[in-house]
């Protein structure tokens, strides 16, 4: 393994480090395309230099779908970040918060804020569950 070239020692660090920048889809998409790139250039000089006397290899499939697939990871994580920073800019413009005040567990109260209902009133049963009679099922955590 390491009496490889180093050129394939180089790909497959910045195919791995692709991998671990999948969350940062920008920079693994420049990493593989990297890849790609480095190992398409390496192929193309080997094809064509008339003194290689070595088996020849041609570009194939897999470097089509490596750079196809860098460029739609570049495209997502240009979108994301585009689309954070749209968000950031949004947020900060809008200077009325409205607050409603915090909610019990036991209940959500749909009245004006001073005119809540008291948290020991049972709300009407419902013509569903006419049938219970408690508001829980012994389950209802479970």
């Amino acid at each position: 393994m390491l009496a490889l070239e180093g050129y394939i020692h180089a790909c497959r660090g910045l195919m791995i480090a692709a991998v671990c920048l999948g969350v940062n889809f920008f920079l693994s998409g420049l990493c593989s395309l990297t890849a790609c790139s480095l190992y398409a250039h390496r192929i193309t000089t080997e094809f064509f230099d008339p003194t290689f006397v070595e088996i020849k290899h041609d570009l194939g499939v897999a470097l089509f779908i490596g750079w196809s697939g860098s460029f739609l990871c570049i495209l997502g994580g240009s979108m994301l970040c585009f689309s954070i920073v749209g968000s950031f800019t949004k947020s900060h413009n809008q200077a009325n918060y409205i607050y409603n005040g915090a909610a019990s567990h036991s209940h959500i109260s749909s009245s004006p804020r001073g005119k809540a209902k008291s948290v020991n009133q049972r709300p009407p049963p419902d013509s569903s569950n006419s049938s219970r009679t408690q508001p829980f099922d012994k389950n209802a955590y479970v």
